[in-house]
């Protein structure tokens, strides 16, 4: 499927309604697929990184760099992610995540190549 075919933009739009919030990408929605743990988790960093792939090859690039720039106020003093961000900004989950950041440089590499297209 194409990153600019309708099927896939309407995948992005469902996925904005119902998995983002604040720029920041859940992994499922608890409540239509409950997990049977009790508490509730934070966003998942590894989902809004590649979310932002998804937006940058879909040309919805202001989108995307205003997703990647705000992603980039939580990481730690030294750039590093957690696995989860909480309500209130806090990283949750496993440190450093390294699947989170390969999906970081995977966002980076294909947002920076979108952006520099633009600009040529």
């Amino acid at each position: 499927m194409s990153p600019r075919s309708p099927g896939w933009l309407n995948t992005l739009d469902a996925m904005e309604r119902v998995l983002v919030s604040d720029s920041l990408v859940y992994r499922y929605d608890p409540e239509a697929s409950p997990d049977g743990l009790r508490g509730s988790e934070g966003t998942f960093s590894l989902c809004t990184f590649l979310y932002v792939d998804a937006l940058a090859r879909a040309d919805r690039l202001p989108q995307a760099r205003y997703t990647f720039e705000k992603m980039q106020t939580y990481a730690n003093h030294v750039g590093l992610f957690a696995e989860e961000i909480g309500p209130s900004g806090e990283q949750l989950g496993n440190f450093p995540q390294a699947f989170t950041h390969l999906s970081l440089i995977m966002a980076a590499t294909t947002l920076d190549g979108a952006l520099d297209r633009v600009a040529h």
